[in-house]
């Protein structure tokens, strides 16, 4: 089977770059490993911009609930209700909320509908770089492409291959999604907000994420190498700890022993690096090419955006500039955004006094969210501005 691209992954970033490499005249196929719609550990939240990318896939194919407000805690203490659009606000944003399996699949069809050649339950065995083709195998299936576009994941197998990113930073996130029927619990538990936990966890966040029919709720170490985060079992049960901690907090009646958590990694973005093997024949797209907001932890938005970019460069014979292409469209913002990460999670109590509890904090938040805001532009001045409320001794009441 001879084509101009292979995309290995149906996710957001693989399946953007299947539909737009084969509506640019490519022989396109898009492998995914299990069969679709299948599972993904995600908290499937997105910024409604996602909606402007993909304009001709209609939202009520994919759309579980539209937020307009985040809920805030300093270890499940001290809430704060906040607008995403406070009053005066020109432009109205809010973030989308979906299943992945839901949207995956939507996101695969649109990919096969433009043409591309759609197999799952291929998982890939090997990857071969040879001069002027790549040789991709699975069971039962032989690609051989000009171009290959890996867009597999945080452990997937492009990168292994391809000899690409051997130097990763992984944050840690476990989550559950629990059924939950809309009128009971907290009164703050609504389909339009979003709530957002600091303390609970060092070095990361917790979170619950309204759907259609039940709540994911999870949380995440950003910063695993702390001093005192050593061992996974340690890691394990705080992130659990602080789930159960928000499940009791908003009043969700719940047998321990029914919930289910799911694990997965978070590749956030740590740094320039190279995204595509030397002679341009492979490319990483999406987690695989470690795309995760530092500071939010949300990679939807900007998987979709790689793999449109890998795609237009394989259809430009411009797959060599690909990694510089990532880098013109992400590394300054992201590159701040770390900065801040660095600071925010190391004071958390600091940021939430100072920071998040700040008039318009959310709205600025939902801006980064959307790209209508840039860590480039607001990063320092918010972390010339906390470190002034850094007393001495206050690291003691971070945690």
């Amino acid at each position: 089977m001879h084509y101009d691209v292979i995309v290995i992954g149906a996710g957001p970033a693989g399946s953007s770059a299947a539909e737009r490499s084969a509506r640019l005249g490519l022989k396109t196929a898009l492998i995914e490993k299990q069969k679709l719609p299948r599972h993904k550990t995600c908290g499937g939240g997105m910024p409604m911009v996602v909606g402007q990318v993909l304009r001709d896939l209609s939202p009520e194919a994919f759309l579980e609930a539209d937020v307009r407000y985040m809920r805030h805690t300093w270890n499940f203490q001290d809430p704060y209700l906040a607008e995403i659009n406070p009053p005066g606000t020109e432009r109205q944003l809010s973030l989308w909320m979906v299943q992945r399996s839901i949207f995956d699949n939507a996101l695969a069809q649109r990919a096969a509908r433009a043409g591309a050649d759609l197999r799952d339950e291929l998982p890939v065995q090997s990857i071969e770089n040879a001069g002027d083709r790549v040789t991709v195998r699975c069971k039962g299936f032989e690609g051989i492409a000009k171009c290959v576009i890996g867009a597999d994941g945080a452990n997937g197998i492009t990168a292994r291959f391809a000899n690409l990113r051997q130097k990763r930073a992984i944050a840690i996130a476990q989550e559950v999604e629990y059924p939950h029927r809309w009128g009971g619990g907290h009164c703050d538990l609504r389909p339009d907000v979003i709530h957002l936990e600091y303390g609970a966890v060092k070095h990361g966040y917790a979170w619950i994420f309204p759907k259609s029919d039940h709540l994911n709720v999870g949380a995440g170490l950003f910063r695993p190498r702390g001093s005192d985060e050593d061992g996974s079992t340690r890691v394990r049960d705080r992130i659990q700890s602080a789930i159960i901690g928000y499940l009791e907090l908003m009043e969700v009646p719940f047998d321990r022993d029914e919930l289910k958590f799911h694990a997965h990694p978070l590749p956030v973005w740590n740094g320039r690096e190279p995204l595509s093997t030397p002679d341009g024949r492979i490319l990483l797209a999406g987690d695989a090419a470690g795309l995760v907001n530092p500071v939010f932890g949300d990679g939807i938005l900007q998987a979709i955006k790689s793999g449109l970019i890998a795609a237009e460069c394989a259809a430009n014979g411009a797959s060599l500039t690909y990694t510089e292409a990532i880098h013109r469209e992400f590394a300054p913002n992201f590159d701040a955004a770390q900065r801040l990460a660095s600071f925010f999670y190391q004071w958390t109590g600091t940021v939430y006094k100072y920071a998040i509890k700040r008039p318009n904090a959310t709205h600025t938040a939902a801006r980064l969210l959307c790209g209508d805001a840039l860590f480039t532009h607001v990063a320092g001045r918010a972390v010339k501005r906390l470190r002034r409320n850094i007393a001495p001794g206050h690291a003691a009441n971070e945690v």
